[in-house]
């Protein structure tokens, strides 16, 4: 058996593989596109149908986890994960690429749902958030830095390169599960459920109070960082004029601010309590998206004024992200793979949908990412005010 901080480790490392499937491949968009002789552009297909995927997969990985256990639900997607992304790397067309994606993706969401349960399963309060921190070091900041690391691979390997090491880092994820992880999921507390009793089951989260604040308060966060994902190349090369190796820095820093605060609210949450910190952290995101979009808006401080309070708004993401998923699921032990299931399609889609609009309305400049982190600092506060005041 594991000890406690080598497990959380190891489910960070399998929840990573949802985020960084998404956006290690996005800066090769434009190679994939020549390489199928398409038109520019075509290659949003394949984000759209990881999206949907995601969509599908999430919602349902949940309830078999539920139904089955945790381990051999995990193994299975990890092996579809593995053998869809396989395809990817080999595909012959635009279309083929985007039909891999879409199986690729439900298989990937078993590894952002189930580790989430499995923390639920093995601790609650103050505990879970100190492990869900952890498990943050490897998965959180993933979508951070997996353009910087996609770049890289481009020029090194071209972009069928990204997709083998994709399925390189689902086939060591594999092994681990094989070797390392248990089932945390005794097969008494397993639940068979009709399709009836699982729409009152996931009717019945998503009506709890609880679930509504700290997912709100999720997928706050989620928006304003795919929106920054999809706004800061932009902001560095096209407004600035950073190279893309200064960019890759860029979101080095901000990658490990991310990890620091993670980090750190694993270590004082027994002092604090996680609805203290979660409290000081969406004040912090509040605070500091204001100044992203004041930045974005009147250009002041140029690169400086807007690089610093992205930094920070990223940092108080790392109080927010473990915070938000303990709170969330806190209420609902018997069930914990739907509630973590319907916590990751609502945070992700909503993330997603963020990155796509900011991809979409790109203008040049910074105000369409500013747009999305203004509606995240709306979000984050309403989800603050609705949210609890004690566990």
């Amino acid at each position: 058996m594991l000890s406690f901080s080598w497990l959380a480790l190891l489910l960070g490392y399998l929840s990573a593989v949802g985020p960084l499937a998404t956006d290690m491949y996005l800066p090769g968009l434009p190679s994939i596109e020549a390489s199928f002789g398409t038109v520019t552009g075509a290659g949003q297909i394949t984000l759209a149908a990881w999206l949907a995927g995601l969509a599908v997969g999430q919602i349902t990985q949940g309830t078999l986890s539920d139904r089955f256990g945790r381990r051999g639900p995990l193994m299975a997607g990890m092996v579809l994960y593995l053998l869809a992304t396989i395809g990817c790397a080999t595909a012959n067309s635009m279309t083929g690429l985007a039909l891999w994606r879409v199986v690729a993706a439900i298989g990937g969401s078993a590894g952002m749902v189930i580790p989430r349960a499995m923390v639920r399963d093995y601790a609650t309060g103050n505990r879970a958030a100190r492990m869900m921190s952890q498990q943050m070091l490897v998965m959180g900041v993933a979508p951070i830095l997996a353009p910087a690391l996609g770049g890289f691979l481009l020029t090194v390997t071209g972009w069928r390169g990204i997709f083998w090491f994709q399925a390189g880092f689902g086939l060591i994820g594999l092994g681990l599960i094989l070797a390392y992880l248990p089932d945390s999921l005794a097969p008494e507390h397993r639940i068979r459920l009709d399709l009836a009793a699982l729409i009152t089951r996931y009717r019945s989260i998503l009506v709890e109070r609880s679930f509504q604040a700290h997912t709100l308060v999720a997928a706050a966060m989620a928006t304003a960082v795919f929106a920054y994902l999809g706004g800061a190349p932009v902001i560095y090369i096209e407004m600035y004029g950073l190279t893309p190796v200064q960019t890759g820095m860029m979101f080095g820093i901000n990658g490990a601010s991310f990890i620091l605060i993670t980090q750190l609210n694993g270590l004082i949450v027994h002092r604090f309590g996680s609805l203290r910190l979660l409290q000081i952290g969406v004040f912090l995101f509040a605070t500091m998206s204001f100044f992203v979009v004041l930045a974005a808006v009147t250009g002041f401080g140029g690169l400086v004024g807007i690089a610093i309070p992205i930094t920070l708004m990223l940092s108080a993401t790392g109080l927010i992200a473990p915070n938000t998923a303990v709170g969330a699921l806190m209420r609902h032990a018997h069930q914990a793979g739907s509630a973590s299931a319907l916590l990751g399609t609502l945070q992700y889609g909503m993330g997603a949908l963020g990155g796509t609009l900011v991809t979409l309305i790109a203008d040049g400049t910074a105000r369409p990412m500013a747009l999305m982190v203004g509606i995240a600092l709306v979000m984050a506060l309403v989800g603050e005010r609705l949210r609890p005041q004690r566990h």
